[in-house]
């Protein structure tokens, strides 16, 4: 049987991990880079992944940041699913140790696919559609595009929005016989059952309140999707007609900490975790923002929605969302059953429902 080969960037990241399971189980040949193959813990994961569908699973060293490298990993590839970009546990002090990286890596494996691929599919992000909305009734789509000097537009924000900028531009400009199809996924905040042990700050998120050291927390509204959708949106846009040249938001919908820790509490309490519920006066966030920067960010956010039209998503992708408490248990499972969460006492583990 001929396999049709894929290019995955980042392949040991949380989204990418499952973006390579979809594409194996679906029959794809698939290459996946990694920043170096000594790293055990990143490797590993995905080599399973390869052995458990007859070894269709080649890992190439590569860096984003090394242009030359990236002819050889695209080289023989029909389609490239490009998720590897920076995602900063905390924000430098210099914005573009984050925003170059992104836009400048971007650029790097777009110009090694120029007149080789069908099709590519880079990973973007809601951040680069916009933060937030007025109320419940509006919500933000594929037309929209955030502004850069918002007060809460971070360096992670403005890095979405620039790479992906410069990848339309950078494909609008090539001429016909260097030209491929590009397609945009935009995810909202991705949870879920992690594959690897990767890190990020969206497992960083689950872990603190699976570890109940958190006394509170600030009135943030988040939207949220799962990274099985998520990953669902790239292996669709890769071949499907109507998916080139657009956009897609992958979002469940929105949900206040405050909701993400009931949730969490209801699920986990009786296991013996502590998941806080308890929202913390505004003002509080407003004086530790004098002294931390992450909590910058939570200031200009305090008390403001956000939500994102997912209709592209239903009807063209023709993915439905997994309900937000599956996603949310899901990784707390994941998190513990992978020792990133310590097992208390008290676990009993998923029960079939």
């Amino acid at each position: 049987m001929l396999y049709l080969e894929v290019l995955v960037t980042g392949a040991s990241g949380f989204i990418a991990a499952h973006v390579v399971q979809q594409l194996l189980q679906e029959g794809y040949q698939v290459r996946g880079t990694v920043r170096s193959l000594k790293n055990p813990l990143k490797v590993d994961p995905l080599k399973k992944l390869g052995e458990a569908t007859d070894n269709r699973l080649e890992l190439v060293e590569a860096d984003l940041l090394d242009a030359d490298c990236w002819t050889n990993a695209v080289d023989g590839c029909d389609y490239v699913i490009h998720t590897a970009s920076p995602f900063p546990l905390s924000t430098p002090s210099d914005e573009n140790e984050i925003i170059k990286p992104a836009v400048d890596g971007t650029l790097n494996v777009l110009k090694a696919c120029a007149g080789k691929v069908k099709r590519v599919v880079l990973t973007s992000s809601c951040a680069a559609v916009g933060i937030y909305v007025n109320g419940p009734d509006e919500s933000l789509s594929e037309k929209d595009w955030t502004d850069e000097k918002h007060p809460a537009a971070i360096a992670y924000v403005k890095s979405k929005k620039l790479a992906e900028k410069a990848a339309w531009d950078y494909q609008k400009g090539l001429n016909d016989e260097q030209q491929f199809e590009l397609a945009t996924i935009n995810p909202s905040l991705v949870l879920g059952p992690i594959l690897t042990q990767q890190g990020g700050s969206s497992i960083d998120l689950l872990k603190r309140f699976l570890s109940g050291k958190d006394i509170g927390l600030p009135r943030i509204c988040m939207c949220i999707c799962d990274v099985r959708d998520v990953a669902r949106a790239h292996v669709v846009a890769m071949t499907l007609p109507e998916a080139a040249g657009n956009r897609h938001i992958v979002s469940t919908g929105p949900m206040w900490l405050s909701e993400v820790g009931g949730i969490l509490k209801e699920e986990f309490g009786p296991q013996g975790y502590k998941p806080t519920t308890r929202t913390v006066p505004d003002f509080t966030v407003k004086i530790g923002s004098w002294f931390v920067s992450e909590m910058k960010t939570y200031k200009s956010l305090l008390g403001k929605y956000v939500n994102y039209d997912n209709t592209r998503m239903r009807e063209v992708l023709k993915i439905e969302p997994r309900p937000l408490k599956e996603t949310i248990c899901d990784m707390g499972y994941s998190l513990i059953e992978e020792g990133k969460v310590a097992k208390s006492k008290k676990y009993k583990g998923k029960t079939s429902s």
